[in-house]
């Protein structure tokens, strides 16, 4: 387990995805996936109001529903970290104080919770004050309806704003960020958020943590994979994307395991990451993340994989 920036709380060093669940993955495969992924030795779910709005039929807070109805059925409250994230649900897409305090009800009813332990500003919103949109979070905080803040998709001159203006208001402000940052695409993250967090003494809980799958190595040219991802993950297959690979081969196949845990590991190595985020939606995809709980990888390691995909 690691703390949780400033928190109270103790994550596991994989935090598991829930957009797939009640979406590519049913009810029962998703219970099996987080049967397994706490049995390992997992605490920490991440889902949000607008999964799986996108798929026909769906009007979102799918994922959150069937969160809850594995919490009932298994009586583990206690034993999970859950975040969950309100801005981008349709009609509740903003972040202004009445959207927040509206959106966090629903969530609650769905996850057939009290308080929610991880609340994200899904998004920034320009167009609402912050000042506005912390007071409301704030207020979230000392009701008992969520343990902390945080923000996702923010800039790193937001996420100093957003700091300034809880220390001047005496607000709970955020006590991290989840952005987009994967081995090869780390550019935007390394030289506008990571000196942000460093500054701020924030971690981060990195999204879309495999390329939308293609650091799990399944992708290669000439082969064909089914999955709602294949479009966004073959994208990375050019001659930067394949010497990743290669290092991630190399990697993986010293320590004995998946490609995936390899890329999660690096990751998890990097200072301002606390818990990168992965999503399986079969128990035989979630034990290729596994061993991302506990895999360290050497320095040498690091480097290796890090030379292979440079910085764009």
């Amino acid at each position: 387990m690691t703390k949780l920036g400033t928190t109270d709380l103790d994550v596991s060093r994989l935090n598991l995805g829930g957009n797939v669940f009640g979406w590519s993955a049913d009810e029962a495969a998703s219970h099996a996936v987080l049967d397994a992924f706490t049995e390992a030795g997992g605490n920490f779910v991440d889902t949000a109001d607008v999964y799986s709005s996108w798929a026909p039929g769906h009007s979102g807070g799918e994922s959150e529903t069937v969160l809850g109805s594995w919490l009932a059925k298994r009586g583990r409250r206690d034993d999970v970290v859950i975040a969950t994230k309100v801005g981008m649900l349709e009609g509740l897409d903003n972040q202004r104080a009445d959207t927040v305090e509206k959106a966090v009800e629903g969530s609650l009813r769905r996850l057939g919770v009290d308080r929610i332990d991880l609340y994200y500003a899904h998004r920034d919103d320009p167009e609402t004050p912050l000042v506005e949109t912390l007071a409301a979070y704030d207020r979230l905080v000392k009701a008992g309806k969520i343990r902390h803040a945080a923000a996702s998709n923010f800039s790193g001159d937001r996420l100093r704003e957003a700091a300034a203006i809880a220390e001047r208001e005496g607000f709970a402000g955020f006590v991290a960020l989840q952005p987009k940052y994967n081995l090869v695409e780390r550019g935007e993250y390394e030289r506008d958020l990571a000196p942000a967090l460093t500054e701020l003494g924030l971690p981060s809980l990195p999204y879309s943590s495999l390329a939308s799958g293609f650091l799990s190595g399944k992708y290669r040219p000439g082969v064909e994979v089914e999955s709602v991802r294949a479009a966004g993950a073959s994208r990375y297959l050019d001659e930067r994307g394949l010497a990743v690979l290669a290092a991630l081969d190399e990697v993986a196949g010293a320590r004995g395991v998946s490609q995936s845990a390899v890329a999660l590991a690096w990751l998890a190595a990097q200072p301002t990451v606390a818990a990168p985020i992965a999503s399986a939606r079969t128990v035989e995809q979630l034990e290729q993340l596994l061993p991302a709980l506990t895999l360290d990888l050497t320095a040498e390691e690091v480097a290796r994989l890090s030379a292979a995909s440079d910085v764009v």
